[in-house]
């Protein structure tokens, strides 16, 4: 593979250091990097960019992560992006994936995490069609839950913690950490993301 068949990486971070170590990283992994030091630069200079896979920081001076992606989606940009949060951060990640993000990964972020969440990325690109989940079969997924699994479900779409969740339904965390698991086991998922992004298709949370 040439340089130029690449898959490219377009790595939109105010920090200079996590913009050295993830480029480096993400090059010898075989990607191409393009770095962009905020949003309001990589937003100036969106018309001339490559299609690539966006890896957006959500705390930027100027303009914060969320609001890049709002211009991105007012502007019809189809880049997939993914979003990096602060540790623990779950209403953010929410609400970037609300709004078409495709996954987020957590600073600080483990190297197999990025990497993963920019293989799934760089599959969107090439083809917006490919693996995603249609709102038929995110609904037959979902018709396994029991209630308080959906219930569960319902209160991370709304970006709440399991202890969040748990005085909500006046439910121990621990009790929300069993059918928690329950619920990922059910849906055939491993991660926060790939749930939401189940939950998102079968259109919960569409009118918050």
């Amino acid at each position: 593979m040439t340089d130029s068949e690449k898959p490219l990486v377009h790595l939109v971070d105010d920090d200079e250091a996590i913009r050295h170590s993830a480029s480096f990283m993400l090059r010898l992994a075989g990607y191409r990097v393009q770095t962009h030091p905020d949003g309001v630069s990589f937003l100036a200079k969106l018309d001339e960019l490559e299609s690539g896979c966006i890896l957006l920081d959500v705390q930027m001076p100027q303009m914060n992560g969320l609001a890049v992606q709002k211009e991105l989606n007012e502007r019809g940009c189809e880049m997939p992006i993914i979003v990096l949060t602060g540790h623990g951060d779950v209403s953010v990640a929410v609400q970037a994936m609300k709004a078409g993000a495709v996954n987020f990964v957590e600073k600080p972020y483990e190297k197999q995490v990025l990497l993963q969440a920019i293989t799934e990325g760089v599959e969107h690109l090439d083809s917006l069609h490919q693996g995603a989940i249609q709102k038929a079969e995110a609904e037959k997924r979902l018709a396994h839950l029991s209630p308080r699994e959906r219930d569960i479900l319902n209160g991370l779409v709304e970006g709440l913690t399991n202890k969040g969740i748990a005085n909500s339904l006046d439910i121990s965390p621990r009790t929300v950490e069993i059918h928690r698991a329950n619920m990922m086991d059910k849906l055939g998922v491993d991660s926060l993301s790939a749930a939401l992004r189940i939950a998102f298709a079968a259109g919960l949370g569409a009118s918050s």
